[in-house]
């Protein structure tokens, strides 16, 4: 590692605020490029949601597949 010493010995020239920056730089590289720790996400419950079921009762959800056949037929027809 004759870098690391090379650049260990021009650190060491340094003034000691030019000498601080280069310690607060660091500081800065090592949060940036750090593992990011693991983040826990909660499993997400559908069942309260209100949006969840607001077409149920309109009768033609009945056969949604047909549904969506006859929107894309009136809007993309080919």
């Amino acid at each position: 590692m004759p870098e690391f010493e090379q650049l260990r010995d021009d650190i060491s020239t340094l003034p000691t605020t030019a000498q601080q920056l280069v310690v607060d730089f660091v500081a800065f590289l090592k949060q940036r490029y750090s593992s990011p720790e693991p983040t826990t996400h909660q499993p997400l419950n559908l069942e309260n949601e209100p949006f969840v079921g607001m077409w149920s009762d309109r009768p033609e959800m009945a056969d949604s597949t047909a549904w969506v056949r006859q929107i894309r037929q009136q809007h993309w027809r080919s």
